[in-house]
């Protein structure tokens, strides 16, 4: 990671890092994790391949989940366990609110789980205020950027 974007700066306030490799994002993504608590949403911003599983890879590790993260492209959703459970969304596919509902997105949020979700733009309108937006770019492909927003 970027000592100069993160220099001593506990990653649950940074507001930008800076990755050079998969170990580096998950390494912020298990940073990020000791800061959160059930009921929490991390919605992930950012196109095809730029690093949210990697990222929600990281957000397990932190949690000291023993999962096999991967994408739930078709799934939709993964439940890792824990408590509070983990839980990860792919909404790439969504597009509207009987979609979103079929999920269990809603329930997953009341039960007060955690939830991790990729394809965040396509369910905007149905985050919580107090979702922790993060958009993951990748302007070369050894480098990810991490921006809350």
């Amino acid at each position: 990671m970027d000592a100069n974007v993160n220099a001593g700066v506990c990653a649950a306030f940074a507001e930008r890092w800076e990755t050079h490799s998969v170990t580096e994002t998950e390494a912020v993504g298990a940073e990020i994790a000791a800061s959160l608590h059930g009921g929490q949403v991390v919605a992930l911003f950012g196109g095809m391949g730029v690093g949210k599983t990697a990222f929600v890879r990281g957000l397990a590790k932190g949690l000291n989940l023993d999962a096999e993260v991967s994408s739930p492209t078709f799934a939709l959703v993964h439940d890792y366990g824990g408590n509070p459970p983990l839980v990860h969304f792919d909404m790439y596919r969504i597009s509207g609110w009987d979609d979103l509902d079929t999920t269990g997105f809603f329930d997953y949020l009341d039960a007060g789980a955690i939830l991790a979700v990729e394809w965040s733009e396509n369910i905007e309108n149905a985050l919580p205020p107090d979702a922790l937006r993060l958009r993951i770019s990748a302007p070369d492909p050894n480098i990810r950027i991490i921006e809350r927003f």
